[in-house]
């Protein structure tokens, strides 16, 4: 099922692929995989990036941006935090990876979380709308 998530991962929006960098990296996980959360409206959109050529941690990101996108900052807070242990894949994958897997999750979360704030803070030197 991974694997088919895998080959469904969009491509980076062009605006977000120049800006594959330290921020956006979850350092968790030992693939490269590059994670940006925006808002739109009160919906959360996410993209990601990761390898071809580790397909387990490509479908995991793929899976959690199509469970995900669209959805409100309280859905994305829901999601178990025993997610990667709840669809059985301590069984299959080591440690590391599976360390890498939750690090996704936990980096989504806090990164939803942050645009959320950022969102409802007020302009630089004004009052709030």
């Amino acid at each position: 099922m991974l694997l088919d998530f895998a080959r469904r991962l969009p491509p980076l929006p062009e605006r977000l692929a120049a800006h594959k960098d330290a921020s956006h990296r979850v350092e968790e996980c030992q693939s490269p995989v590059y994670l940006f959360v925006e808002f739109i409206g009160d919906q959360i959109a996410l993209y990601a990036d990761a390898p071809i050529e580790a397909p387990t941690v490509r479908g995991f990101v793929a899976l959690l941006l199509e469970g995900l996108n669209g959805a409100t900052l309280e859905d994305v807070l829901k999601v178990p935090n025993d997610l990667v242990e709840r669809c059985g894949l301590t069984e299959i994958l080591g440690m590391l990876r599976v360390r890498g897997l939750g690090g996704v999750l936990r980096r989504v979360k806090s990164e939803a979380t942050r645009a959320a704030m950022a969102r409802s803070e007020p302009p630089a030197g004004g009052a709030p709308a």
